[in-house]
């Protein structure tokens, strides 16, 4: 993956964060890349573009898509034109700081496949993270 991480500390505790961690955006926004696939969730990173720079090993096995096919790609476009709508890709466009969760259904690959989401974002960041969970 990426470098995306400032530092090459693990988790503050020890374990990796949950999905609804409070503080589960400022820990991605100083944990290194490679914590990532320790996470329990699928986690994409984009910068303010929305070209994917980082997609933990979890979000690659649920969805069945290599790390490789995705980096590098323009999320909402290439990689998965069903999140690019005003639930979603929009909000991010239109927010600096942003940290929402909500219920979703993927229709990628025609089988629908009901998430859960937390689209993060701070203030300033050059990065902006799609947090997934199955539900």
């Amino acid at each position: 993956m990426t470098h995306v991480g400032t530092t090459t500390r693990p988790w503050p505790l020890g374990e990796p964060p949950e999905f609804s961690e409070k503080s589960l955006l400022d820990m991605l926004e100083v944990a290194a890349a490679e914590h990532f696939d320790e996470l329990r969730f699928g986690l994409i990173v984009t910068d303010r573009q929305g070209v994917v720079v980082g997609y933990n090993r979890f979000e690659s096995e649920r969805a069945g898509i290599r790390r490789d096919k995705v980096v590098g790609r323009d999320l909402f476009i290439e990689v998965a034109p069903c999140v690019n709508n005003y639930l979603v890709a929009e909000r991010y466009h239109e927010e600096d700081a942003l940290d929402e969760e909500l219920d979703y259904v993927f229709t990628f690959r025609v089988r629908p496949t009901p998430v859960r989401l937390r689209l993060l974002a701070a203030a300033g960041s050059e990065r902006q993270y799609l947090a997934i969970r199955s539900r």
